[in-house]
Order: structure tokens, then sequence, then C-alpha cells
């Protein structure tokens, strides 16, 4: 009897408490993450090799269930993205002093909610009937079906995140070496800059996302930082108040050129939509369809292919557009602009949703383009509502981030709830299981990303916000989500730059579709190059040193002629040492940020000292940690 014929056991208790509690662990080093470095990752297979090892000490565990763990887990390093792209915007623009409990969990809970509910009807088109790789939820079912190496994979992760952790606390609270590098000289009028973040979470997320994204991030942060604020100084001047060149350039960035990303962002969220315009429609069709002939009476359907019932799937989109609607009350107190935000909400939420699940299916959830189409959204919705309330309405800005907030938690769950269900369709798991789980991983994470939120605000402030300390998480993506807002009501966006992004996104796209043409390896997403403008320079340098490491072991296996199960094997321990770096970093963080709190101070005094010629330690100690994942992910093999 095969896996799709039994029936196995899959939704246990053990499954569920170890999905949450991965779910909410998982939810606040994404949240950290986020905030610190403007970029996600996806934890399905950590959470998979975690399940694997902690089921491993039960006497009766299966696959499946292991299957359920991962897509309840996963759940909550989605819902952190939506949360941290868009909210800390409200922070920002002094909207909220602080965080809500309550309307943060009802934002995320229910924005997450119906992300799983609007891709359920695209499984059957997207997963088992269409051609899409889902990269990560194929690699996810490998690691599944391979459970043998459980124990061995948690140890890998633990090693990692221990050792990690410890740089943190080394960098951030001893001072033994800095947490970054960087200096700027004047040369003329104009500027030389150079900086990096020593950080192995970084280098980490350039190893998982690959050579070819990391390259893209750097030449966008290239192109800012050695290219366009060199010119920029050059014809404007140094101003008074930047008392070095290194605030000198910085302050280029801020106000200036970082614009260049937000027009870049825009276009390539559109983009997305309209090239994914044919491949959509058939794709809502197709599950409709399928919808339609079980509905007409076909008992037959085998346990791999029930979905969740249609009738639940609408009463619980209707049960989440409600309390939304009821916020946006709150917010504008106008009904009719309330229903607008609402019909706005459900249209651009279900669209979205499908483009990530569609884009996971290409790319991966690591690589989707999340922030691109919240931007698109946030934009819209503040033209609308411009329309609607006028431009000098009060509550305008944080209306048109709370309709951004929604879609950008929907669409985050969607394209993980997608990646879950092609591991299960590969693993023979029951699909209607999944889907009630990934319900239950998104409402654990909601509960848990308003204290999370609220520890890392006290603690540390965002980047923008008036009052941030002096290690404020510098919170790109939500700073970005404020000035489109604002800009729109209040005007002040520097719009030439904003256009110049444009210009250059038309650019790469055009070098994109060329690339495609001509059947290259390398493509050029443009939203990759985009959000290289918008970072800070010294974020992109440690992500393209782990795009380099990744190369680097590929050509070192393609020297090799190696296919064999134990370079697939050590492939896996280097993404799993990887994940272990950035979940070591985040939760340290994290916990870092507790006694600051505790003395109710943004500004205290860590690091403690700063130790003479720290840079060259940290430099020396993250070439090591990189020497270190690459020997990791060479395995046995070296």
């Amino acid at each position: 009897m095969n896996l799709e014929e039994q029936s196995l056991a899959e939704i246990t208790v053990k499954a569920v408490v170890l999905g949450v509690v991965l779910s909410v662990v998982l939810a606040a080093a994404n949240a950290y993450l986020g905030l610190f470095a403007g970029i996600t990752v996806s934890a399905s297979i950590p959470a998979a090799v975690v399940s694997m090892g902690v089921l491993r000490l039960f006497r009766r565990s299966n696959i499946l269930e292991n299957n359920i763990v991962q897509t309840a887990a996963s759940a909550g390093e989605s819902l952190a993205a939506g949360v941290i792209f868009t909210l800390p915007a409200l922070v920002i623009m002094g909207t909220w002093d602080s965080f809500s409990f309550k309307w943060v969990a009802i934002i995320a809970g229910f924005g997450g909610v119906l992300g799983v509910l609007f891709t359920i009807p695209l499984r059957r088109s997207l997963i088992v009937e269409g051609k899409l790789k889902f990269p990560e939820g194929i690699a996810t079912a490998e690691v599944l079906e391979t459970g043998q190496e459980g124990g061995k994979g948690v140890l890998c992760i633990a090693k990692a995140a221990i050792a990690s952790g410890l740089f943190k606390v080394g960098a951030g609270a001893l001072g033994l070496w800095p947490e970054a590098v960087e200096g700027a000289k004047a040369i003329g009028g104009s500027i030389a800059y150079f900086g990096s973040n020593l950080s192995p979470a970084l280098l980490s997320v350039g190893y998982i996302v690959g050579l070819n994204i990391a390259v893209l991030i750097f030449i966008g942060g290239f192109c800012n930082w050695l290219i366009a604020i060199p010119i920029c100084a050059a014809l404007q001047g140094r101003p008074a108040e930047a008392e070095t060149v290194v605030e000198w350039a910085h302050q280029i960035w801020s106000s200036q050129t970082r614009y260049i990303g937000v027009g870049g962002m825009l276009v390539g969220g559109l983009w997305t939509i309209f090239h994914m315009r044919t491949s959509l429609l058939s794709g809502i069709t197709s599950g409709l369809k399928a919808y339609r002939d079980m509905a007409g009476g076909q008992t037959d359907i085998a346990r791999t292919e029930k979905d969740m019932p249609m009738k639940w799937i609408l009463i619980l989109i209707i049960g989440s557009v409600v309390p939304l609607y009821l916020l946006y009350q709150v917010f504008v107190q106008q009904v009719y602009v309330s229903l607008t935000m609402a019909a706005i909400m459900l249209v651009t939420g279900f669209v979205f949703s499908a483009v990530a699940g569609y884009m996971a299916g290409l790319v991966g959830s690591s690589n989707n383009p999340i922030s691109g189409v919240t931007i698109a959204t946030v934009l819209v919705s503040s033209l609308l509502l411009v329309v609607l309330m006028g431009s000098d309405a009060k509550n305008g800005p944080a209306a048109a981030i709370i309709i951004g907030s929604v879609v950008c938690c929907a669409a985050a769950i969607a394209g993980d709830n997608m990646q879950d269900l092609k591991a299960g369709y590969i693993v023979k798991a029951t699909p209607w299981k999944q889907q009630v789980m990934q319900l239950v991983g998104t409402v654990s994470a909601a509960l848990v990303l308003a204290p999370v939120m609220m520890l890392l605000q006290e603690a540390y402030g965002f980047a923008g916000q008036a009052d941030a300390g002096p290690k404020a998480l510098p919170a790109p993506q939500a700073n970005l989500m404020a000035s489109v807002a604002k800009g729109v009501f209040e005007g002040g966006l520097p719009w030439n730059y904003v256009y110049l992004g444009m210009v250059v996104a038309a650019g790469v796209i055009a070098l994109d579709l060329y690339l495609q043409k001509k059947g290259s390896s390398f493509r050029t997403p443009v939203l990759a190059v985009a959000i290289g403008f918008y970072l800070p320079f010294e974020l992109s340098v440690p992500i393209f040193a782990g795009g380099l490491i990744h190369q680097a072991l590929k050509s070192y296996n393609k020297k090799r002629n190696s296919h064999t199960e134990e370079v697939e094997g050590s492939s896996r321990s280097g993404l799993l040492f990887a994940s272990g770096l950035i979940t070591g970093e985040a939760l340290m963080g994290i916990l870092m940020a507790i006694p600051i709190v505790i003395l109710a101070k943004k500004d205290i005094s860590l690091p403690l000292w700063e130790m003479p010629m720290g840079s060259l330690v940290g430099i020396v100690l993250l070439v090591g940690v990189a020497y270190w994942l690459y020997r990791t992910a060479r395995g046995k093999a070296q």
C-alpha cells in the first residue's frame, strides 16, 4: 500500500504543539532579520529538520507528521515578513506611539488567514497541473524523504546558531569588534565610500539566495553608493550639518538616491502583475472549475486531492473581512471610505496572493518580490484615498499603510502556503489538513509578533522614528512604505529620483527579457536590483560574499563531476548551517533587547567598550565563519 492510499496520522497533538512552538520562534527570528537587513528567508527546510530530530524521540512518528510541523512552522516566518515590511511605518509616521497588541494581531492574523484562503483554489492549477518548479517545496520534500538525517541536521543548526549568537554578543554587547566597518573620503568635491556589515546572518542570506540574486543586490548598491551618491555630492556640495564624510554620504542616500530604488520597486511590482496576467487568469479559472466538479457530486476524490471545502473558504473570508472593515472604520470614521478600503484590500489581496503563489513556484519564497507588490498596493491605495478623502486627510497615509499591511501579510503567507502544498503533494499529504495547519501557524505567529515588535521598538527603535536610539533598526521596507504614503498625501517625495528609478527598472526588465530569449542561466529580476539601490551598501557586501561562497561550492561540485547523494546531502548541510547562523543572530538580537527594555533606555551603553583593532578582529572572525560555512557545505566531499 502506497502513501496515497494509506491514512497515516497527520494532525497529532505533538505535531500541533511542535508546529506552533516553531512558528512562534521563527516568526520572532525573521522579524528581527527583516527589520535589520530588509530580507527574510524561507524556514521550511530548517523547520522540517528540527521536526524530524524532535519527533524521532517519540516511538511513533511519520513523514506526514513532519510535513504538518513544517507547514505550521513556516507560516510564522512568512507572516513576520508581512508585518515588519509595513506596520513599523505607522510608528515611523507617528500614527502609533507604540504597537498595539490588538491591532497587530488583527491585521497580521486576518491578513494571513486571507492569504491561505485566497490560494486554496489555485492549488490544483499551479501545483498539480502547472509546470512550476517550487524549488523550496521540492527541497523540503527531499529533506522529509531522507528523514533519517534528522538528528544530525538539528546538531548542524544548533552549532551554527550558538556560533552566530556568540558573534552577535561579541559585537553588539561586548564591543570586541564593530557590527560594521565603513569609511569615506572626500575627493575634490565628491565622495569615495565603502562599508560592510560584519554579520554571519547576512553572509548566510547571500549563500541561500545564490550568486545571481546576490550579485544583483550588490550591483544596485554599487551603482547607488559608488556612482549616484558621488555624482550628487559633486553637484550639490557638502552640507554644513554633515560632520563627517560618512554622514554626508548617508544623508544623500537617505534623502535622495534611495528613491531610485523606490521607483524601481514600483515598476517591478507592476511588471510582475502584467507579466503574469495570462497565467493568473488560467490558474483561477482552472481552480474554480475543479471546485465546481467536486460540488457536482464527485465522491471518489483521493485523499491527496481533498482541499478545504469552498463553503468554509467563503465563510472564513467573510469572517476575516468584517473585522478588517471595522478596523478601517476606527481609523477613518467614514463608512463609504471604509467600504472602499475593504474592497481595495479584497481585490488587491487576492490578485497579489495569486502573484505571490505563482512567483514562489518560479523563484521560491525567499526570492518572492513581496515588497514590490506591497509598494504598488500602498501607492494605488494612497491615490484612491486622496480622491475619496482629499490630500489633507489626517489619517490618509495611515489608512493606505493598513491596506498595504493586510495585503502584504496575505501575499507573504500565500507564497509560503503554495510552497508547503507542493512539498505535501510530493510526499502524499492531505491538502486540507495542511491548509488547516497553515491557519493554525498563522494565528499563532500573529499572537506573538505584537510583543516581539513592542520589544524591538522599546530596545532599538526604527530608523526614521522621532525618538529612535543610536542602535535603531533600519526597517528599510517600512520606511519606504511611509515615504510613499506620506509623499502622495503631503508631497515632498523626490520624484526626480523616483522617475530615474523607473527608467533604470525599465532597462533592467529589457535586459532580463533579452537574457530570457537567449536562454541564459543568469537573469536580472528587477526587484533584486531595486532592493540593492534602497539598502545601505554595508548590507549588500556580506550578501554578495555569501553568494560567492554558494558559487564556489557549485564550482567545486562541478569540478568533481559529483552528483551523488553524498554531495546532495552536503549541500543540504550548508543550507541548514546557514539557516542556523541566521536564527542564532536573530534570536540573540531579540534576547539582547530584553535588558534594554527592562532598563527603559534606548541609548544604553552597548557595546560596553570598543576594542582597539576591533575591525580587523571582526573581519578575520567573519572570514572564519565564511570558511566554516563553505567546509560544512562541502561535507564529506572535502
